[in-house]
């Protein structure tokens, strides 16, 4: 399938990596197909993009990359929206986003995704150790330049 980004143009995207977020994601209600990008081998940062939207993608990362001890508890309601069995058959992802000068992590409200069927959601835990700022990285501030006078 053929999906168009605002980031990366028009890309091929196999059937694969298409997803379905039947209610969609907080605040994001109406948009249910989504394609999840890889743009590098490392696999770190991945790009969930709306399939029918190219300007909606979000970067998504495995929390377990960031946060050892992070466990996300899924119910039994949600694993029967997901049709999912086991949890050894999801997947969870955590949506990036840069806050002052932090990439940081929404550890609070992770995307679930089953990996048979590729149907997914966000929920939110109410486990009060996790966040939606959760810092993963610091980014630096560029040199600043000195003005000589002459």
């Amino acid at each position: 399938m053929h999906v168009q980004t605002t980031r990366f143009g028009t890309v091929e995207v196999g059937n694969d990596r298409l997803m379905d977020f039947p209610a969609g994601l907080l605040g994001f209600s109406s948009y249910t197909r989504f394609a999840l990008l890889q743009p590098d081998e490392d696999g770190i940062f991945y790009w969930l993009q709306s399939v029918d939207s190219a300007e909606l993608a979000f970067v998504v990362t495995d929390p377990g990359r960031w946060c050892d001890e992070y466990e996300a508890t899924v119910r039994r309601e949600h694993m029967d929206l997901l049709d999912l069995e086991s949890l050894t058959d999801a997947r969870v992802f955590v949506i990036v986003n840069k806050y002052d000068d932090m990439l940081t992590a929404n550890l609070q409200g992770p995307l679930v995704i089953n990996l048979r069927n590729r149907r997914g959601m966000q929920i939110v835990l109410s486990d009060q150790r996790w966040t939606t700022r959760w810092e993963i990285a610091r980014l630096q501030q560029p040199a600043q330049r000195e003005c000589v006078s002459a």
